[in-house]
């Protein structure tokens, strides 16, 4: 197991390590973390070891060009997500290109990891006594809020990774199960999950979570998958007895095509109706954005003028759209999944280039 976590002082230390190559908004302080605009993602692709390579030498390369948050989930490629970031970690410690607390490593749970889901989640959890873990609790057939299994996968989690701690664990599209169970229900559920997690961050096997989703603090609060992004701040600000909870993020798409989270009122806080990163913000929970390309499916359709404003002398409309996204204002840090060498070498050009400038970003938008 690699000892050790992200600390404010070494994460800070990185981002000064690659001052020279990077622009000072290239890194982002937050939750006492140094953090670079741009995450790695490890979600798509095959579950094979040819895979497994291209994404812990996609980490590798990225991690050695300013990249310090690394992205994966148990779900991903069952299991070879968390498998590939626990083979670049060691390659990049033990050549001492860089130390454990310099990078800031987040995982997932909540999907049934395994093809055979229902089988598997039957034979490991249902009926094994080591768990009162019901089939009920497996909801839509690939996904599950129980405390104990959360607990569970966050301990597989930990092993698959090899390391004592993960930095940021997210709670992983929780909104699968609304419009299945009553929001009541789903509200308990979410409180006994972020009861396990926040005595996971007491033993040290944490230090933050957060809830990653798709659906959740995007869509109209008159939506089944609607999560209420303040009700679940108060939750675990009751758990933690009312201050010092670690309820500290949340995940979700943005990028050209889905620009919710930065236009669309969703979230209400205060008597307000506000969008997902503002209100996010408000309560002192920070955001990171996934699918900041649209997993580049929809590159092809967005307006020629809109990529030319992105920026002329970038190489790619990739490149244009990752850009758009990690310049969002109040965003931590934009993830983007890559694999191919030609694709980390288009991202990493970023790296060396300023973010837009709120006020262009604001025109642009509107």
């Amino acid at each position: 197991m690699i000892s050790g976590k992200a600390t404010t002082t070494k994460t800070k230390s990185y981002a000064q390590l690659h001052q020279t190559g990077c622009p000072p908004e290239h890194f982002r302080e937050f939750n006492n973390f140094t953090a670079s605009s741009i995450g790695i993602g490890t979600y798509l692709g095959s579950s094979d070891a040819a895979t497994d390579n291209l994404v812990t030498e996609a980490i590798i390369k990225s991690v050695k060009n300013g990249i310090n948050l690394i992205d994966t989930a148990i779900n991903y490629r069952s299991q070879h997500g968390e498998s590939s970031v626990k083979a670049a970690l060691l390659q990049l410690i033990e050549s001492k290109t860089v130390s454990r607390e310099e990078l800031i490593i987040c995982s997932k749970g909540g999907f049934i990891p395994n093809r055979q889901k229902e089988e598997w989640f039957k034979r490991e959890y249902i009926d094994n006594p080591k768990f009162n873990i019901q089939a009920t609790d497996m909801v839509a057939g690939v996904h599950c809020m129980h405390p104990e299994y959360i607990q569970d996968q966050l301990e597989r989690s930990l092993i698959n990774l090899g390391i004592e701690t993960i930095d940021i664990y997210y709670l992983h599209n929780p909104e699968t199960q609304l419009g299945i169970i009553p929001a009541d229900e789903f509200y308990r559920r979410l409180k006994a999950v972020f009861s396990v997690l926040e005595k996971a961050a007491d033993a040290g096997k944490i230090t933050a979570y957060g809830i990653a989703t798709w659906q959740g603090f995007r869509v109209q609060p008159t939506d089944a998958k609607h999560i209420d992004l303040a009700k679940a701040k108060s939750i675990a600000q009751q758990i933690a007895g009312g201050t010092g909870d670690r309820f500290q993020f949340i995940q979700l798409p943005v990028n050209l095509a889905m620009t919710e989270a930065i236009i669309t009122p969703t979230q209400p806080v205060d008597g307000k109706i506000l969008p997902a990163i503002t209100a996010a913000n408000q309560l002192g929970i920070n955001a990171i954005a996934s699918a900041s390309i649209a997993q580049a499916k929809n590159l092809k359709q967005l307006p020629q003028k809109i990529m030319t404003a992105l920026g002329e002398n970038l190489a790619t409309d990739a490149v244009r759209a990752l850009q758009f996204t990690r310049s969002v204002p109040g965003l931590c840090s934009a993830l983007v999944g890559m694999k191919s060498p030609n694709h980390v070498a288009e991202n990493l050009t970023l790296t060396s280039i300023p973010t837009l400038d709120a006020a262009y970003f604001a025109q642009l938008i509107s």
